[in-house]
């Protein structure tokens, strides 16, 4: 194969119908590490909303769970692109993340605000540091592909295109970025959990080398010190340099799944799609009773 030759094989599929199709080629055979990274930073992006962070601070699974957080929250997500929206192994993960949710009172405008992230974050990265950008044709595909997990998970009023999905994330933050102590613990929380993956020596330039990819917003939002700009320009100048080496290699020739990350510590010896994610029981640990979602900003009603 020739290092193009997988998306001329994606340019021949239809975005409004291959649209998993198209997905599961570009995140696990053209770009495995840069959607690992991107969707980390996705969720990362989600702490910055107040409502977000402190609902995550509250339920404790960020901060004294991370590692199993980040394990189940990704193998759910995988096994969807793994084995599609009307599997088995699918419907089983689609069922686990709505039973999870369902447990809170949680915003339809959030949980858009979070798929949005999904959409425009892995393409912004690739604009960034990914051996090519994304075409128009992959960008109105994983549209699709998310759009399509919006309507499993019930939420409503889902972007309708890529643009549309760009333009909400963009006006969602500007107006709910904001502090909450709950959103910076779980976001220093995420940074420790990605420090430990290293020998502990490195723990510094971790946390060094995560603050240097944060914009501005995110930076304000949680109140961390501003890295300093020769960091930066470092961290980003490496992470291009990578893209362009990348480029050189030949295509990979088998796809690569979330489950094979190393950064997935706790499943070593196999999982159960069925028992991934957390068993919340309504009104204890944290847990509110469940309500039905409401829009953001609206004034939350006693349960009947």
């Amino acid at each position: 194969m020739q290092r193009y030759d997988r998306l001329r094989e994606i340019l021949r599929l239809d975005p409004d119908k291959d649209f998993l199709a198209i997905y599961r080629l570009t995140a696990t055979y053209e770009f495995p590490w840069d959607f690992t990274r991107a969707l980390e930073l996705a969720l990362f992006r989600t702490y910055a909303v107040p409502a977000i962070g402190r609902l995550l601070a509250e339920t404790a699974e960020f901060t004294e769970r991370a590692q199993k957080r980040y394990d189940d929250t990704a193998l759910l997500l995988d096994a969807i692109v793994e084995h599609g929206f009307e599997s088995d192994t699918g419907r089983t993960a689609i069922r686990r993340v709505n039973q999870m949710h369902r447990s809170y009172d949680i915003s339809d405008d959030d949980m858009r605000y979070v798929l949005c992230t999904f959409v425009v974050v892995p393409a912004r990265w690739l604009d960034a540091y990914g051996w090519r950008t994304l075409t128009h044709h992959e960008r109105r595909a994983c549209a699709n592909y998310y759009a399509t997990l919006g309507r499993h998970l019930g939420i409503p009023d889902i972007p309708g295109s890529y643009e549309e999905f760009e333009a909400t994330l963009d006006a969602y933050e500007t107006a709910h970025f904001g502090w909450d102590e709950g959103g910076r613990e779980v976001a220093e929380s995420t940074i420790g959990l990605m420090a430990s993956w290293y020998p502990a020596p490195l723990a510094p330039a971790v946390r060094g080398a995560s603050l240097a990819l944060l914009d501005e917003p995110l930076l304000d939002a949680f109140r961390f010190e501003r890295p300093r700009p020769a960091v930066r320009r470092l961290v980003r100048g490496a992470l291009r340099l990578r893209g362009r080496a990348v480029r050189l290699l030949p295509p990979r020739r088998t796809p690569h799944y979330g489950r094979q990350n190393p950064e997935i510590k706790g499943h070593r010896h196999g999982y159960d799609v069925g028992e991934l994610g957390t068993f919340p029981v309504p009104g204890a640990g944290g847990c509110p009773v469940p309500r039905p979602r409401r829009p953001a900003g609206a004034e939350a009603q006693p349960p009947a």
